[in-house]
């Protein structure tokens, strides 16, 4: 440990600057009337999702209280979702999250998310939405940014004349040029998000947010799949610049499919030898008790941060990261 390895890393500014977005967060969706809300940030199911592992630790009390394996929480949808087939309506948290393994220039273990649901929303309202908060935020550092919202099969032919729907492995990875990565256990969706981190994102206007709508079927996580021709999943990602920001869906609400979607990805973390967690049967319960029609967005505070101040290090905006925490 160095001699000043006690010392923040983001300098004042920056924490000022943290703190007057989420006064802008707040007063946004007070105007909305968009509630705010906390929710566990231990629980007995983790994320399924076979990209994103969770922290874990085991709980020493009275086993009446539940179950001892609990797991970190990589995101409050579950629980949120819980209070939207409650009743509670819109509704938004604003917290810590954490994901093991994620640590280096643009990532670290343990971040701020800002995560909210909008009753009656499809993807294309709450990708409006989204714009026009991170609109507001650049607005504190005295930036603005043109919106531009584009289709992923038409951003995929633009970019590299190539239709994702239909491209085999042998064109994506030749659209990878001279990109050397090990193919070893790569799939069709990998070489397409490849792409995307490599060849397309780089394209973007620095003083641009671009939102990409309307993903493959394949890569629908907890979105709803529209049955066009080829099939779509109802999903959004925004960018500022090159750096993703934020991920939202128009939301699954069928519990069985739910259900379904979360085996598959047991079975994907069990032919990597992967830890797979409990599913989460209260998320079920509450999918089948009925959720309301809405979509939801998770949105990166540090990765916000990041683009407002034009930074590329995740370490300038927060006090202490995982190496000094």
């Amino acid at each position: 440990m160095s001699a000043d390895d006690w010392r923040p890393t983001a300098d004042l500014a920056a924490l000022r600057l943290r703190a007057r977005l989420y006064a802008t967060i707040r007063s946004f969706f007070a105007e909305r009337g968009v509630l705010e809300v906390e929710t566990p940030i231990l629980s007995e199911a983790g994320n399924t999702d076979p990209n994103i592992a969770s922290f874990h630790l085991d709980f020493d009390g009275p086993r009446a209280a539940g179950a001892v394996r609990r797991w970190l929480r990589t995101s409050p949808e579950f629980p949120l979702k819980r209070l939207l087939a409650a009743g509670v309506g819109d509704c938004y948290e604003l917290g810590r999250v954490f994901r093991n393994g994620e640590a280096g220039r643009r990532h670290n273990p343990e971040f701020t998310m800002l995560e909210w649901y909008r009753v009656g929303f499809d993807h294309r309202r709450l990708m409006a939405e989204t714009a026009a908060l991170v609109g507001q935020a650049l607005a504190l550092v005295g930036r603005e940014a043109a919106v531009r919202t584009v289709a992923y099969g038409s951003l995929y032919r633009e970019v590299l004349d190539l239709d994702p729907f239909a491209a085999d492995e042998a064109a994506l990875r030749a659209a990878l040029g001279d990109v050397v990565l090990d193919p070893e256990g790569l799939g069709r969706d990998d070489w397409l998000d490849l792409l995307m981190t490599h060849r397309i994102q780089p394209t973007f206007a620095d003083d641009a947010i671009t939102v990409v709508h309307d993903y493959p079927a394949t890569q629908c996580a907890l979105a709803r799949i529209r049955r066009d021709d080829p099939p779509v999943a109802e999903r959004f990602e925004l960018y500022l610049g090159p750096l993703e920001l934020a991920n939202g869906y128009h939301e699954l609400a069928d519990g069985a499919e739910q259900r379904a979607r979360f085996e598959r990805d047991g079975a994907v973390r069990r032919a990597r030898a992967a830890v797979v967690p409990a599913m989460d049967a209260r998320l079920l319960a509450a999918l089948d008790a009925g959720l309301p029609d809405c979509a939801g967005v998770a949105l990166g505070i540090e990765r916000l941060l990041m683009a407002m101040q034009g930074g590329v290090a995740i370490d300038a905006v927060l006090a202490f990261p995982f190496a000094r925490a």
